[in-house]
């Protein structure tokens, strides 16, 4: 059963990791995907079209700094050009810098994690949130992460953008349910990922513990969660966050 069938995505951070899992596994249910990644890649190039004919469908790399708002509206612009809806936008794009105290983290990197995670998320969204509104339908899908609800050690910074997407999450739940679009977040606990691996092992062995399930989840895993919300399946869902953690 393809859950996408015939619907347009809007995926960003498509090259690696989470995102890149969120493309295959959207790809596998049936969608067409506007793949979105920072600078040209062959190697991204041939794995996109190498997805696109296994399953099927529709993939078009997009190349955009998305915190650049020129680079974003030059984006949006090729999307718009090509008068297809879209039906589903997942906010994959993030950075978690490596892990330094409160007191030892500067301004300068707090504010680029948040620039990342929070802002540019913000912008993209609103230049499709516009979109949906005109076609008076969508899903919206954040990934934020269980450390912007329990917080986590020496993550000061990443764990405050994940809490923002969060709060942002629930207030656009509210503002856009008149146009018909379902906003909801993922969040991840520790994902095998580059990024899931740059938390030290110390920690890592730590939070495995408190884990139920005593392991790391696999990117499919999130994934999964996040062809649930785009899908019709999730119609009655808005302003949920998701947890996808092993039981944390």
């Amino acid at each position: 059963m393809k859950l996408l069938d015939n619907k347009n995505a809007v995926i960003t951070g498509a090259r690696r990791g989470i995102g890149r899992e969120i493309v295959n596994t959207f790809a596998k249910h049936g969608a067409n995907i506007w793949a979105c990644a920072r600078k040209y890649d062959e190697n991204f190039e041939a794995d996109m079209k190498s997805i696109a004919a296994q399953y099927g469908v529709e993939i078009w790399p997009v190349y955009f700094d998305v915190t650049s708002e020129s680079e974003v509206k030059k984006a949006i612009a090729e999307i718009r050009a090509m008068k297809l809806p879209v039906d589903v936008l997942v906010n994959a794009a993030g950075i978690a810098d490596s892990s330094t105290l409160f007191q030892m983290t500067s301004i300068e990197k707090m504010r680029n994690v948040m620039e990342v995670n929070f802002f540019a998320l913000t912008r993209l969204t609103q230049y499709i949130s516009r979109m949906m509104a005109k076609q008076k339908a969508g899903s919206i899908v954040n990934i934020s992460s269980v450390a912007g609800i329990d917080g986590e050690p020496a993550q000061y910074e990443y764990s405050a953008s994940k809490a923002a997407v969060i709060g942002g999450t629930r207030n656009l739940a509210r503002e856009l349910a008149n146009s018909n679009i379902r906003v909801n977040a993922i969040a991840p606990g520790m994902i095998s990922t580059d990024m899931g691996n740059l938390i030290e092992q110390s920690l890592k062995e730590e939070i495995l513990q408190k884990t139920i399930m005593k392991r790391m989840g696999r990117p499919e895993e999130v994934a999964n969660a996040a062809v649930f919300l785009a899908s019709d399946l999730s119609s009655f869902m808005t302003g949920q966050i998701i947890r996808v953690d092993g039981g944390m």
